[in-house]
This record gives C-alpha cells, sequence and structure tokens, in this order.
C-alpha cells in the first residue's frame, strides 16, 4: 500500500505563497494588513506560539502587534483592550492567545471580539456560521485540517470521518466542517464507550483529545487517513505514530502536520479580513 506523508509545511508554503501576490495588491492600494495578538501573563509555550505566530506575518509582509498584558490583569480589563482593537480601522485581525490565567472568563474574552476581526474563529457566533456553512474563518486549526485533505486530493464525501476531540474551537468545529463536506461524522471523546471499535470504522481519523501517543495503530481500520491535531510536550501527538504509520494510508507527523498550516490559516483569514476594507 502506498503511503502519503502529509506534509504541513509544503502545504502552509503554498498558502503562503498565494497570499503574497494579495497583500502586495492591498498594500498598493493603501492597505497593510494587520494581526494584535494579546498575551495574558507569561506561559512560556504561550509566549513561544506568539512569537511563532509574529514571525510568520512578518515573513509574508503582515503587520504584527503584539500586546502584552499581566497575568494579574481582570476580564473587565482584557476585555477593554479587546474592544480598543475591535474600533482600530487598522486592525483587521484580533487573537487572543489561550489558555488565560484561570481567574479570567475567557469564554467572556472571546465573546468581546468582534466577529468580522473574529479571525482565529473563537467566538460562538463563528461557531455558529461554521456549523451552518457559511463562516467567514472557521477555527483555524480545522481549517488547516480540511486545507491538508484538499491539498492531498483525499476524498471526504461520503467517506465515515470519526473526530476524537469536542473542544470548542477544535473537535466541534471540524466535526461541523467535515459534515459540511458530506462526510459521515462520529465525534467521540473521553466518555466514549468502545473507542476502538468506533476507530475500527473510520476512514478519516482526527486525533484532538489532547492526550499524548493515546489512539493505537491496531484500533484502526487498514487505510485510514489520520490528521493528528494533538501536540504534547516532547513534540509528541495524541496517536501512537509509528504503529498508526503501520496502518495509515496518509498521515500527519507532529511536528510539521497540522501545526504549520494552522498558522497559515491565520495568516489567510487576517489577509481576507483586511480584503473587505475595500469592498
Amino acid at each position: 500500500m502506498k503511503k502519503v506523508i502529509l506534509d504541513g509545511k509544503i502545504v502552509a508554503q503554498e498558502v503562503k505563497n498565494n497570499l503574497m501576490e494579495r497583500i502586495e495588491l492591498l498594500k498598493e492600494k493603501g492597505i497593510v494588513p494587520c494581526l494584535a495578538t494579546i498575551l495574558v501573563g507569561d506561559n512560556p509555550s504561550s509566549e513561544t506560539y506568539v512569537k511563532m505566530k509574529g514571525t510568520a506575518c512578518e515573513k509574508i509582509g503582515i503587520k504584527s502587534i503584539r500586546i502584552q498584558l499581566p497575568k494579574e490583569i481582570e476580564t473587565e480589563e482584557l476585555i477593554k483592550t479587546i474592544k480598543e482593537l475591535n474600533m482600530d480601522e487598522d486592525v483587521h485581525g484580533i487573537l487572543l492567545q489561550h489558555p488565560v490565567p484561570s481567574h479570567i472568563d475567557e469564554r467572556l474574552a472571546f465573546e468581546a471580539i468582534d466577529i468580522k476581526k473574529d479571525v482565529d474563529g473563537v467566538t460562538s457566533a463563528g461557531y455558529g456560521q461554521t456549523a451552518l456553512g457559511f463562516s467567514t474563518y472557521p477555527s483555524c486549526t480545522p481549517a488547516a485540517i480540511l486545507e491538508i485533505l484538499k491539498y492531498y486530493q483525499i476524498p471526504i464525501e461520503g467517506k465515515h470521518a470519526v473526530v476524537v476531540g469536542r473542544s470548542p474551537i477544535l473537535g466541534k468545529p471540524v466535526s461541523a466542517l467535515l459534515l459540511n463536506e458530506n462526510a459521515t461524522v462520529t465525534t467521540c471523546h473521553s466518555k466514549t464507550i468502545n473507542l476502538p471499535d468506533i476507530l475500527k470504522l473510520a476512514d478519516i481519523v482526527v486525533a484532538a483529545i489532547g492526550k499524548p501517543e493515546f489512539i493505537k495503530g491496531e484500533w484502526l481500520k487498514g487505510g485510514s487517513v489520520i490528521l493528528d491535531a494533538g501536540y504534547n510536550k516532547g513534540n509528541i501527538g495524541d496517536i501512537e505514530y509509528d504503529s498508526c504509520y503501520t496502518v495509515a494510508s496518509a498521515i500527519t507527523p507532529v511536528p510539521g502536520g497540522v501545526g504549520p498550516v494552522t498558522i497559515a490559516m491565520l495568516l489567510k483569514h487576517t489577509v481576507e479580513s483586511a480584503e473587505k476594507h475595500l469592498l
């Protein structure tokens, strides 16, 4: 059986290459796409992610604004900062890096983001639009998963997709996106009984449960397509890569699979938001 490694770096570069011309056209019209990233506190992982996103913006000509707020800040002050960015016409996308410190109401903060600038797809209105099939900016990791499948021309329509995970910005929206592409979707989670039996039926598996090497190769149907959206300490995904590799027809590596495309989709959404200023 021919094995395909679903290389996210190639897909991400293709997306970014397509964006560069669009960014130049915007700049000719006096518009510089701008992403504002809010970081609350000093979580080292969050610091790394924000830096990566800022670097990715700068490489293709998107302006990146980083707003660092103290970890002691209250929800009301965070929301005030978000609302100021909502009003700033030079800012086209707003990203609140999560998780935020536990005393902050993260959901309330997400909901304060103007849906026109919700390029990370975190608002409930954005999720509702994703589920109904007319979302402008779906959550970036689910969008990345669909982008990878389409880039490698992997059929979705009529296939049985099993999503393992139900988070509001990954498991649930990717289930909706796959359903909108005419897949038959089963959404599983930590309370699912007989998960291996369900996975045996899957043509497409999305691993998004947040547990390192949780999904084993012997649970999978031969020839299935595996997309690992997990990222755990030590550069480990949510699947046991070696055992899943032997069974799968196509598989994403970790790192270098879904992650790079997730960032590329964030850039794409920011450019799309900037383009709306021309309408």
